[in-house]
């Protein structure tokens, strides 16, 4: 039997733990959908350098914090994810621009990198702003070497982040993960995966021939 189609706007950051749950919740609605996604490259903490810091200069309470990455480790156990202690972050952005850039290589391409991106950070806690590390990464998803060098040169894609930007901000985005399915199904955060599955047959239901307004809406992958 066929499965229907679904499309779906996705705003997210690799720096982003709640985003990783997301994108796995996202990967098992591919069992009833034809799942067509563009992913909105939103970036969190712009001002954080490429060489990290500390979570606790981010500002979060304490109380709030450790409150956060219990229902963290809860949603991580319940998708299969190993979290490392997540007690730094960094700079997103090179990796954002890398990701943008290598959608024009193809889905298969573009998923290697999009999920080797969030278990390098998350689970092996290596530094996705540091370039060398990036160009690591890459390579060992088969993003030809061209492609990362025009991602960090190639105005179009910085262009296309702000549009991104200019994009959630239309849309009242405040959080990563939002997603939209289909036309006005929308999600905030990692909610559990039965309120994926609601919102996904709503939006295929209800959708038209595109998914909610999407900022420069690339080709779906």
């Amino acid at each position: 039997m066929e499965k229907p189609v679904l499309l779906a706007t996705v705003f997210t950051d690799y720096i982003c733990p709640f985003c990783y749950v997301g994108d796995v919740r996202l990967e098992r609605l591919r069992d009833d959908f034809d799942l067509k996604i563009n992913w909105c490259f939103l970036e969190i903490h712009p001002d954080t350098p490429a060489s990290g810091m500390p979570v606790q200069e981010l500002g979060y309470p304490d109380d709030l914090w450790r409150q956060m990455m219990d229902n963290l480790k809860a949603m991580g156990a319940a998708e299969g994810i190993r979290f490392r202690e997540h007690d730094s972050t960094t700079n997103s952005h090179r990796a954002l621009l890398l990701a943008e850039a290598a959608k024009e290589e193809g889905a298969a391409v573009f998923y290697r990198l999009h999920r080797r991106l969030f278990t390098a950070w998350f689970t092996e806690g290596r530094n996705i702003g540091d370039a060398a590390v990036l160009r690591e990464l890459a390579a060992e998803c088969g993003v030809a070497e061209d492609t990362v060098e025009r991602a960090w040169r190639d105005a179009r894609y910085e262009q296309q982040l702000q549009r991104y930007l200019a994009g959630a901000r239309e849309l009242e985005v405040h959080a990563t993960p939002t997603i939209f399915f289909g036309r006005g199904n929308r999600l905030n955060g990692a909610l559990p995966f039965e309120a994926f599955l609601r919102a996904a047959r709503a939006g295929a239901a209800t959708q038209h021939n595109e998914a909610e307004p999407a900022p420069g809406k690339p080709a779906d992958i």
